[in-house]
C-alpha cells in the first residue's frame, strides 16, 4: 500500500512544538479529513495544544506503508508517527 505522509507541527501549551506525521492512504487527497485525523490524535494527549490547520500540517511525500501502518489505516483510517515532544 502506498501512503501519503503529512508533516505536522503543533504548539503545546508549555511552549514546545510537537512534531508528528499523519499517514493516510495515498488515494486520500482531502486535507480536511487529514486535519480531522490529526485532531483525533491530539485529543488522546494529556496536555493542551494549539490548533491544527494548513499552517501546521502539510503534505510531504508518498512512501510504501509498513505492516503497522496498514493495520492502523484499516482499523481507523490513519497512522501517526510521533517524532518530537509528543509525550
Amino acid at each position: 500500500m502506498k501512503v501519503s505522509i503529512w508533516d505536522t507541527y503543533v504548539q503545546r501549551d508549555n511552549g514546545s512544538t510537537m512534531h508528528f506525521d499523519i499517514v493516510v492512504p495515498s488515494t486520500l487527497s482531502d486535507a480536511t479529513i487529514v486535519y480531522d485525523y490529526g485532531r483525533q490524535f491530539l485529543k488522546t494527549k494529556s496536555f493542551n495544544t494549539g490548533a491544527l490547520s494548513s499552517e501546521e500540517c502539510r503534505f510531504c511525500h508518498i512512501e510504501q506503508a509498513t505492516d503497522a501502518m496498514v493495520k492502523a489505516i484499516e482499523e481507523q483510517g490513519f497512522f501517526i508517527i510521533e517524532m518530537e515532544n509528543c509525550k
